[in-house]
């Protein structure tokens, strides 16, 4: 139920507009306060009356209507919300708000806003799977917005495909979501976590590197899921495309020795996770110049191990976490090999995983881990690496509570 929480309905100019007056209907029947914004394509699936009489509330349609601007009224819409919710998100819409332009009144709130957003596209589906409409979804997400649907069936256009808005029920249950992740307990609030994620890139010389194929994806939904729990955190990444987490200290390092330099500067934490994939060796004799061929031997790589970050972490001196969770990547024995490494490396929690071309763990979305701890091995079931790091994170939070 939404308690009273205050939701601000941009309608774009789409067919799907006319669902509205009932994900309107829904809302408030959960409990919530709904204002409009009517774009000026919308008016022509769904009127202005409808909207004021399901919401009881005014209904807002131009940037520079006289009374609403000696007001500021789209500062105010923007500011009084508890979460915008723009239903149908044209393509134009998602545009707009992806590239920060604002020429009308709904473009203008999205970009004044410092609340929460979250869209319903709707389009055709050749629109939808656009490469531009497909960069600026990217974008958005980057940028903390989230999305309920598109839906895939037949669409007004005669076309069959994703493109079709969500029905009502299923936005309201993603804005129900929103509302009970705002609400709900923060386990680690006032907290630092530092966590380690991606590859790390050896130099053989300036042009060749010894790396792995980790995305880091698991480690930037750890940083997020952490986020959402309260902490403040620190996150320490290897090379790779993901977009930095919003609202996360990011700290970009190329190599092994690096990622260990900067971790010792983020330190001290309350909880470290080390689900970086760093490699193992590094070449000791890095050329300053690229290695040719000559037509004789190949060149030898001498190679001289890394750092252990993990290890030396669980084991410092003066600023140990009071909770150190490493990693285990492994493509065969997993338990076996896990259970052997938090043996040896001193840690408080590892996380094992399967990570065989066969599992498609690696630079993959799914993953199934297993946690090892001095009680024993809880071994998850197969989930999104969103899901998985929630559910890591809820049992980290817990392990620190019961440490006092």
């Amino acid at each position: 139920m939404l308690n009273g929480k205050r939701v601000l309905l941009i309608i774009g100019g789409g067919i799907a507009a006319y669902k509205t007056p009932e994900l309107v209907r829904l809302i408030r029947k959960a409990g919530g306060h709904v204002r409009v914004i009517l774009t000026k394509a919308a008016s022509e699936f769904v009127t202005p009356l409808t909207l004021a009489s399901l919401t009881g509330e005014k209904v807002h349609e131009a940037l520079f209507s006289l009374t609403d601007e000696i007001e500021m009224g789209h500062i105010e819409l923007s500011r009084s919300a508890d979460l915008l919710v723009v239903a149908p998100a044209t393509a134009d819409l998602m545009a707009k708000a992806a590239h920060g332009l604002a020429n009308d009144l709904a473009s203008t709130t999205l970009l004044a806003t410092d609340k929460p957003v979250l869209m319903a596209p709707a389009m055709n589906v050749r629109m939808w799977l656009h490469p531009a409409t497909q960069r600026n979804l990217a974008t958005l997400r980057a940028d903390g917005v989230s999305f309920v649907g598109p839906d895939e069936g037949d669409m007004a256009c005669g076309e069959y495909g994703p493109g079709r808005m969500a029905e009502p029920a299923a936005i309201l249950a993603a804005i129900e979501a929103h509302v009970a992740r705002d609400t709900a307990p923060k386990p680690l609030a006032g907290k630092h976590v530092l966590i380690t994620a991606g590859p790390t890139h050896e130099p053989i010389d300036p042009v060749r590197y010894i790396a792995n194929r980790s995305s880091g994806k698991q480690g930037y939904a750890l940083a997020e899921a952490a986020r959402e729990a309260g902490a403040r955190v620190t996150l320490v990444s290897g090379p790779g495309t993901l977009p930095a987490p919003i609202g996360i200290r990011t700290i970009r390092v190329e190599t092994a020795r690096e990622m260990d330099e900067a971790v010792e500067q983020a330190l001290p934490a309350d909880i470290a996770i080390f689900a970086a994939a760093v490699a193992d060796w590094r070449v000791a004799d890095e050329s300053k110049e690229k290695r040719k061929k000559d037509g004789n031997a190949i060149p030898p790589l001498q190679l001289t191990e890394n750092p252990d970050i993990l290890a030396r972490i669980a084991r410092h001196a003066t600023q140990r976490p009071r909770l150190v969770v490493g990693f285990a990547a492994e493509t065969e024995k997993v338990l076996e090999h896990a259970q052997a490494k938090f043996a040896r490396k001193g840690c408080d929690l590892l996380v094992a995983n399967d990570v065989s071309p066969a599992s498609g763990v690696m630079g993959g979305d799914r993953n199934r881990v297993h946690l090892v701890s001095p009680e024993g091995v809880e071994s998850l079931p197969d989930m999104t690496k969103n899901d998985v790091a929630t559910a890591l994170i809820a049992r980290f939070a817990d392990a620190l509570a019961r440490r006092g």
